[in-house]
């Protein structure tokens, strides 16, 4: 499989994965972009779904479906089902509400296509208001395979280190972290978000001393994660 990335409006990321010659769209707000690189390489777009249904994922769904023929497929069924198949490849879908009720996250080729849920350096707003269910599906997510690569919904990438030199500015691996930012393909592993992204870190001694000198609470974990919540 391959997974392409397109960038619309100011900072949100759009995706097309392939496989022997067919695609699926996911967060397709780079309508023209799409159906060039798909007509360029010769891929039929077969279906269209998203990360969760906040308007601006959503919103290049009806022109694409429009220009390509292709499936507008509901990515809360694609949960509920756990995986589809995009011309004999799997790509596993993982229900992972806290940013949104409906939020998913699409599991294919060693990547996550992660929507608002996780960002490269940072996480999503809890828009749900169940910060307990928002971090159970962020712990699933850390267990992943280090290598796993992160594709999210937006680059926040410079920003979020901005806020994690705030909280941790003695922390050797943000400048490396930033170095390899690239915004024409923004990506990182599992690995580096362990190791920068201060919502992750939250049983990191720096972070625990953190939330202590602003008088939060450290007593476990989900406390900690929260606390980080509540001050970014």
């Amino acid at each position: 499989m391959e997974i392409r990335q397109f960038r619309y409006s100011m900072d949100n990321l759009s995706y097309l994965v392939s496989h022997e010659g067919q695609a699926v769209v996911i967060d397709g707000g780079a309508v023209d972009a799409i159906c060039d690189h798909a007509r360029a390489q010769g891929l039929e777009i077969t279906q269209i779904t998203h990360t969760h249904a906040h308007p601006d994922h959503t919103c290049g769904s009806t022109e694409l479906t429009a220009r390509t023929g292709a499936a507008a497929v509901d990515h809360r069924l694609l949960a509920q089902a756990g995986r589809f198949d995009l011309n004999g490849a799997e790509i596993r879908v993982h229900h992972t509400p806290g940013h949104t009720r409906d939020s998913v996250v699409f599991e294919c080729d060693g990547a996550l296509i992660t929507g608002d849920t996780l960002f490269n350096g940072t996480v999503g707003n809890c828009f749900s208001d169940d910060m307990r269910t928002f971090f159970e599906s962020l712990t699933t997510l850390m267990a992943f395979p280090p290598s796993t690569r992160i594709y999210a919904g937006h680059d926040y990438v410079r920003d979020a280190m901005a806020f994690a030199r705030v909280v941790t500015p003695d922390h050797p691996h943000l400048k490396a972290y930033l170095g390899q930012y690239d915004p024409d393909h923004v990506v990182t592993t599992l690995a580096d978000e362990l190791n920068v992204d201060p919502y992750l870190r939250f049983d990191a001694p720096d972070i625990i001393a953190f939330l202590k000198r602003k008088g939060l609470p450290v007593t476990s974990a989900f406390e900690r994660w929260e606390g980080m919540m509540q001050f970014g």
